[in-house]
């Protein structure tokens, strides 16, 4: 298997390559039409009689010649094939019995920022997505910790070293839906959410974008976009810089941060080939290289001493972490008659390194932890739908991954030596951890109205813990007319934990340093398992008008949940021994010419108890608490929200959205909660049509347009570190020049 995918994969690259030295060229030729025009009939000699009817001849035109029909240009044939193929790729993973919602890549356009603001904002507007800090994951979907999958025309990206950026660029997306409910059996591993990302295409995108967008606290992001056709090759390429001062968010109230500087660069890219009419090659690559200061909180208490120095200002600790991920993926498609199918190789490479005030963290920490996790991981995924008979479409797949990591922490310690050598511990584990999934089920159509689709999923693990699990899966979609969708689905889960959050640290070592824990108690971090249950309705009330409704309701066994535990900008994970989670969710959305408006509303409530991995990393007080009562996950939020519109008026666009909710869990053993909170944005953008050159676009934003203090974090709850608060208001300014 080895030699033929890496001879796909350098096929993939080579023809990527050839597109793209052919544009660059000019080298776009279409094949020559030949026009030959109608033979005229030989002209009758007239009669006599014709002769005297016509006492002066009359004026004729020759028709002009008619071209013989060649068929489509080639553009409009791609064009057609990609469609053609994208629905293909649809029907092997279909989203049956779940809840949607989707973007497009103008929808996104109409928001405050558009492309300019990050993923995991523009998600925010999606039903039951609470924000959280960079360092706690950015987002949650319906009160989970991350547990999301990620998607790229249907191919997973693994998800590798987490750390605060976005491992994604908005700009490249041509739509987005996010997937939420019991999902169907080729939807494994990380099932709180499907973030499903379908990329902008060459065949639909050509041409090219220019753009500098920026603002306050020295914000500068210039972005490039290029996309096109080469005969039967489309491509798609974006670039784009981030420049800040406000790289995290700060741990402070006021307007601007100390020491909290970014620098972001990222790559996306986008190939696929026909090389006939029923098969497709595609290619992915990316990059993301992010470097971030961590900011400081002034007028910190020293709490050691270290080489002497027992007087440290906190506003001038120097901590950074260093984030750098590349990903790319080879898939074939095969289009048939009654069957259609998808065979992809992955590969991502990601490191995180943290380094921090040697003098400073060991002051106020007692440590100065120096922290490198890295991650390569290389899989393949294949998917099948084969059409048994107009009732019944049968399905199946699998997904194999090895992942190798690499955790090296590095603690330093000056332990009651006014002036001296430090004191060093170093814990390095490494390991090559395997997962497989394997799937089938069946989409059986009873009537036109009603469709059960049953399947199962096996899930295989080896990592620090081996483990699998049989998993049932089976939705119920009813449409009695036109306008009204009903579904119930049930799904089995298996959740394995990230690898290297769950690496185990060698509790040991740490004996007689200010690190030694007070419970010295390290079981290894399992997989989480649940029940999940998933009812709801959509109805069309009016034209244009859509509601929806959906409630849910999940047992876990083993619930897996992270924290910053220590003052490194890593996570480390543990589980719970039992919980739940449960919630209702209702959507409005509404369109009419150029009028789009929405509105999100979602409750939920999810509760956990009794540590039963990692223990070290709480206090035996909390421990004892949570052992004997149910206590909310630091990142359950009651009530979260959503709203926005958007009006096109000739080439104006106006639009504004907004987020809120009752705030994240705080305190001992989060029993407390932050206060309620909104963030009101506003944008405006104009189109300018020059003569005949393509147009120059100007958009002004406003965020947090009144200015609201939110504090995301306030340094308590379970391994929440430091505190966060939301961005103030700031005023944004980009101008984009189409080519």
């Amino acid at each position: 298997m080895r030699p033929r995918v890496v001879r796909v994969f350098f096929a993939a690259s080579a023809l990527a390559l050839h597109a793209a030295i052919n544009c660059a060229r000019g080298q776009t030729t279409l094949p020559e039409i030949t026009v030959t025009p109608p033979k005229e009939k030989p002209k009758a000699t007239p009669t006599p009689q014709q002769k005297a009817k016509t006492a002066t001849p009359a004026k004729t035109t020759a028709p002009p010649p008619v071209a013989a029909a060649a068929g489509p240009p080639p553009e409009t044939q791609i064009v057609s094939q990609t469609k053609s193929f994208n629905s293909a790729r649809e029907n092997i993973l279909p989203k049956i019995g779940v809840s949607s919602y989707e973007m497009s890549h103008q929808d996104i356009e109409a928001l405050p920022q558009g492309s300019n603001a990050p993923l995991d904002k523009v998600l925010l507007q999606a039903p039951g997505v609470s924000q959280d800090s960079a360092a706690s994951g950015n987002l949650h979907v319906r009160n989970e910790h991350a547990n999301l999958q990620y998607r790229i025309n249907g191919i997973i990206i693994p998800e590798g070293v987490s750390g605060f950026g976005q491992l994604l660029d908005t700009s490249f997306v041509g739509n987005v839906t996010l997937v939420t409910g019991a999902l169907p059996a080729q939807y494994g591993l990380r099932t709180s959410g499907l973030v499903d990302i379908q990329t902008r295409s060459g065949a639909f995108d050509g041409g090219g974008t220019v753009s500098i967008y920026g603002g306050n606290r020295s914000t500068v992001t210039p972005s490039i976009e290029y996309g096109g056709t080469s005969g039967q090759t489309e491509y798609f390429l974006t670039g784009r810089g981030f420049f800040s001062d406000l790289g995290l968010e700060n741990p402070m109230p006021a307007i601007n941060a100390i020491h909290d500087q970014a620098q972001q660069g990222k790559a996306f890219g986008y190939a696929s080939r026909l090389l006939d009419d029923s098969t497709r090659l595609t290619s992915i690559a990316g990059v993301s290289i992010q470097k971030f200061q961590i900011p400081n909180n002034p007028g910190q208490t020293p709490q050691f001493t270290a080489f002497g120095i027992s007087d440290f200002d906190s506003a001038a600790l120097n901590e950074n972490q260093l984030e750098r991920n590349f990903y790319s993926v080879v898939a074939l498609q095969k289009k048939l008659t009654d069957a259609d199918l998808q065979i992809a190789y992955f590969s991502r490479y990601s490191t995180i390194h943290f380094t921090p005030d040697p003098i400073g963290d060991i002051v106020f920490n007692g440590v100065a932890s120096n922290v490198f996790r890295e991650s390569f991981l290389n899989g393949i995924q294949a998917d099948a739908a084969y059409r048994l008979d107009p009732a019944h479409t049968l399905r199946s797949g699998l997904y194999v991954s090895g992942e190798a990591t690499q955790v090296t922490t590095s603690d330093l310690f000056s332990i009651g030596m006014p002036i001296g050598s430090p004191l060093t511990v170093v814990d390095t584990t490494s390991k090559l951890g395997w997962l497989l999934g394997l799937y089938i089920q069946d989409e059986w159509k009873i009537t036109d109205k009603l469709t059960l689709n049953l399947g199962v999923r096996f899930d295989q693990m080896y990592q620090f813990v081996d483990a699998n699990q049989l998993s049932p899966r089976a939705s119920l979609v009813y449409k009695p007319n036109a306008g009204t969708t009903l579904h119930f689905g049930y799904a089995r889960y298996f959740t394995p934990p990230l690898q290297v959050v769950a690496t185990p640290v060698n509790v040991a070592l740490f004996t007689g340093t200010p690190q030694q824990p007070a419970v010295p108690q390290e079981s290894p971090v399992l997989p989480e398992r649940s029940h999940y249950f998933d009812v709801g309705v959509t109805q069309t009330v009016l034209r244009g008008l859509e509601v929806g409704v959906d409630a849910y309701y999940k047992i876990a066994t083993d619930l897996l949940d992270d924290g910053q535990f220590g003052q490194a900008y890593v996570l480390s994970g543990f589980n719970y021994a039992r919980a739940y989670n449960e919630g209702i969710e209702l959507k409005v959305k509404y369109q009419e010419g150029n009028l789009k408006a929405y509105s999100n509303l979602a409750w939920a409530v999810q509760k956990a108890t009794d540590v039963v991995s990692n223990q070290f990393l709480f206090d035996p007080d909390e421990l004892a608490y949570i052992g004997s009562h149910f206590i909310y996950t630091d990142h359950a939020q009651t009530w979260t929200g959503s709203a926005g519109f958007s009006y096109t008026w000739d080439a104006t666009k106006l639009s504004a959205d907004m987020i809120y909710g009752s705030g994240l869990r705080s305190g001992f053993a989060n029993t407390d909660h932050l206060p309620f909170y909104t963030q009101v944005n506003f944008g405006v953008s104009h189109d300018f049509q020059w003569s005949d050159a393509k147009p120059t676009t100007l958009r002004f934003d406003v965020i947090n347009a009144f200015d609201t203090i939110r504090e995301i974090r306030d340094g308590s709850g379970i391994g929440v570190f430091a505190p966060q608060f939301g961005p103030r208001r700031a005023y944004y300014l980009g101008l984009a020049q189409k080519f």
